[in-house]
């Protein structure tokens, strides 16, 4: 085991699935930032944080991940079957739940976040940072508690774990609770990843199959099909021997607000809570996940492609590091475990690259930046994941490290989740000090991952 090692297996997730826009990366990284034509490199940390929270961005703009996400998430709907003669059976001409490109569910601002601006995108990330916070992750944690004490069970009988499978499944079944879905969750987790590259696809630079968009449309409509069923089951309860801290245990991360507890069953207040506290704050009422989900907000369906493809990008890579490198020791002490899921984030930095069009003339990096020139922030050189491996017990600082997670109001409002999830994940794995014995890069996926990555006990 060595760090050579692991950064060496890390490094084929880029190289064999976008060989030459990595290699672009790399030979351009030695300036804070470079200018290729209309196309600005952006490789510094403060000019990474200089364009996210200075310069003003258009977030609609083709190519950039607002645009990406509006496109994959609110398609035009599947033509309607012909109707015999006579009166219609129904007034919906889309399939229930499905939320027509024009239409805004009552209580919803209609964007998808990554596409908003102003009022109607702090009021969407209010919402969530309450049910993403503190105690909105620990009702979630059950969850994936439950899922690492069965699947992880066989590693004690010698058998062997593939932690994409695991981490497909993990990320699925947090998304149905918290949308509130009895769908199958690897279903869904299948969904989202596929919305997800097929949007992509649509977004790439060159000519498209001629079937490019039709298969993003038709994606998206079986990912909100999956999403729009109504949860039955109660929320799980922790078991005994996972790893789980009461709530307030948890260090903050960054400046996330820390939220009051939810009420029970699915996270999020009850509607009638929410509209008394808004009504009492001079504001309509924000829906909870659960409730756009249910009325087919393209929203809900962002968070879960949002959530599920970090997941299954991340948390093998994070994995095969403590494999490779020899982390386990640090895994298993309580003390430096959050530290090392920070560290390990920030070295696999699901999403290396920020696709970004500058709206107006500015400045990035001492750089002049023109209106409607492409920005591209590389997330990873940002966070120095290039130059410093992972280590809790030589953690990078804050400041640099957590702009995988993007910086100023756009930051992402998940980054508790992911860290805490992985902090558990590296706690469940510790005792077995696994090795990984297969690995297989994803070459289809829309984030740098492993399609196959088993791991084995060795003890």
């Amino acid at each position: 085991m060595s760090r050579a090692r692991a950064r060496r297996r890390d490094r084929r997730v880029y190289v064999r699935s976008h060989p030459l826009l990595f290699a672009l990366l790399a030979a351009t990284r030695g300036r804070p930032v470079r200018r290729l034509g209309g196309t600005l490199l952006v490789h510094d940390a403060s000019a990474y944080r200089e364009a996210l929270t200075r310069l003003p961005l258009d977030r609609t703009a083709p190519g950039t991940t607002g645009a990406a996400a509006r496109t994959a998430l609110t398609p035009t709907p599947a033509p309607a079957r012909p109707t015999p003669a006579g009166p219609p059976k129904s007034d919906r001409t889309v399939p229930l739940g499905w939320a027509e490109p024009n239409r805004t569910v009552a209580g919803t601002t209609g964007g998808v976040l990554f596409d908003q601006e102003g009022d109607g995108h702090r009021a969407d990330r209010r919402g969530l940072a309450e049910e993403l916070g503190a105690a909105g992750v620990e009702q979630l944690r059950p969850v994936w508690q439950a899922l690492l004490a069965r699947r992880l069970a066989s590693l004690a009988q010698g058998g062997e774990v593939d932690m994409v499978a695991l981490a497909r499944e993990l990320a699925g079944s947090v998304v149905c609770r918290l949308l509130g879905t009895d769908a199958d969750p690897v279903a869904v987790a299948r969904a989202a990843a596929d919305a997800a590259a097929a949007s992509v696809r649509t977004h790439l630079p060159g000519p498209h199959r001629p079937a490019t968009h039709a298969a993003a449309a038709r994606t998206a409509r079986t990912l909100q099909s999956l999403l729009t069923r109504s949860l039955t089951t109660p929320p799980p309860t922790p078991l005994p021997g996972c790893p789980h801290a009461p709530y307030g245990s948890v260090p903050p991360l960054g400046d996330a607000p820390v939220a009051s507890a939810p009420s029970a069953g699915n996270p999020g207040e009850a509607v009638a809570e929410r509209a008394a506290r808004a009504g009492r704050a001079g504001s309509a009422p924000t829906l909870s996940l659960a409730e756009r989900a249910g009325g087919g907000d393209a929203l809900a369906a962002m968070v879960a492609v949002a959530a599920v493809n970090t997941t299954v990008a991340a948390l093998p890579r994070a994995v095969a590091w403590c494999a490779d490198a020899g982390l386990w020791d640090q895994a298993a002490d309580p003390v430096l475990r959050l530290r090392l899921a920070d560290e390990l984030l920030r070295v696999t930095a699901a999403s290396p690259l920020l696709p970004r069009v500058a709206a107006a003339d500015g400045t990035v990096g001492g750089c002049p930046v023109r209106s409607g020139d492409r920005l591209l922030l590389v997330a990873r050189h940002a966070a120095q994941a290039h130059r410093r491996d992972p280590d809790a017990l030589a953690p990078v600082d804050p400041a640099p490290a957590h702009l995988v997670f993007g910086a100023g109001s756009h930051a992402c409002p998940g980054a508790r989740l992911a860290r805490v999830q992985l902090a558990d994940t590296l706690a469940a794995l510790a005792p077995y000090r696994p090795v990984v014995t297969r690995a297989r890069v994803d070459r289809r996926t829309a984030l740098p991952g492993w399609r196959l990555l088993t791991v084995r006990a060795t003890s």
